[in-house]
């Protein structure tokens, strides 16, 4: 079966800009699109009320997303695009149609004035959950915001891919977490910047200032650690030109920092059966919310 890229849609100014990258997303893979609205059943009692009668439902249902995939179409010729429509809560529903998805891509509301997201709860549950790729598009996102700007620095989808932002924790990689974003690049035809941040422990914070040596020499041992977990992904994808960056500091500000310039930034998430807790990381916690750049979050064990 081949599976497709699936797109969350409600009708929101940012479920429709994830629906635009989703898109672009499934030419570049070669796959087909699937747009999935989620109704959510109302209680009786409210199901009565004018403003949520059987029009509206209808709509909602049928009309969005019958004519997002009818603008898609035209916008994003060769791109095979299908309609579903569900039934349930709209974060269980998701997490399940990932099942037999590539990825899921989802809109989240971009602040008002102030780069970065807003992940409702729907975003970090379905984030927190789905076993597969799930990516966060913001409100607004162009295709230009993800390529360089052209020789006047006027935005423009016709000049070259940003680079691809890779989150790394040198110490445990996630092999998932790496390919995905080694691939992406590769269908870019652009560059990826492995970050891996870091922290001194707290033992050594007092007397820094006083060691510099000390520090650089922290700084080498964990640019070495990042340079022999990426050997082997550098000789399986030459064709990507790699920046190793190991900056001192706050992984999640350092990221954040890195998406402005990025045409996608790729976090992991580690897979936890308990059903207690959030599921998400404080890093990809951190760049879920402020990134400015579509966030990849790929979950692994």
């Amino acid at each position: 079966m081949v599976r497709s890229v699936v797109v969350g849609l409600d009708g929101s100014s940012e479920s429709r800009a994830a629906a635009e990258w989703a898109a672009r997303e499934a030419k570049l893979r070669d796959l087909p699109l699937k747009i999935v609205h989620v109704w959510e059943p109302v209680p009786e009692p409210m199901a009565q009320a004018p403003l949520l009668g059987a029009e509206t439902q209808q709509h909602w249902t049928e009309r969005v997303p019958r004519e997002a995939a009818e603008g898609i179409r035209l916008r994003h010729p060769g791109v095979e695009v299908t309609t579903e429509q569900l039934t349930g809560s709209p974060a269980d529903t998701l997490v399940k149609a990932t099942e037999a998805a590539e990825l899921l891509v989802l809109g989240s509301r971009g602040f008002s004035g102030i780069g970065g997201f807003m992940v409702g709860s729907v975003g970090l549950s379905v984030v927190a959950h789905a076993e597969r790729p799930v990516v966060l598009v913001r409100a607004g996102e162009q295709a230009s915001d993800e390529h360089e700007p052209d020789g006047a620095g006027i935005p423009s989808a016709a000049t070259p891919y940003r680079p691809v932002v890779l989150g790394l924790d040198a110490a445990s990689p996630a092999d998932a977490v790496i390919e995905f974003a080694f691939e992406e690049a590769a269908r870019r035809k652009t560059g990826l910047r492995a970050l891996h941040g870091w922290n001194l422990p707290p033992y050594y914070v007092y007397g820094l200032s006083a060691d510099i040596e000390l520090h650089d020499e922290i700084t080498r041992q964990q640019a070495a650690a990042l340079a022999e977990v990426l050997r082997p992904w550098r000789q399986k994808y030459p064709d990507v030109e790699v920046a190793e960056e190991v900056p001192s500091g706050s992984p999640g500000i350092r990221l954040v920092d890195a998406s402005r310039e990025a045409s996608l930034v790729v976090v992991g998430r580690r897979v936890r059966r308990s059903p207690f807790g959030a599921h998400i990381g404080p890093v990809t916690h951190a760049v879920l919310h402020h990134a400015t750049a579509p966030v990849a979050v790929i979950s692994h064990t």
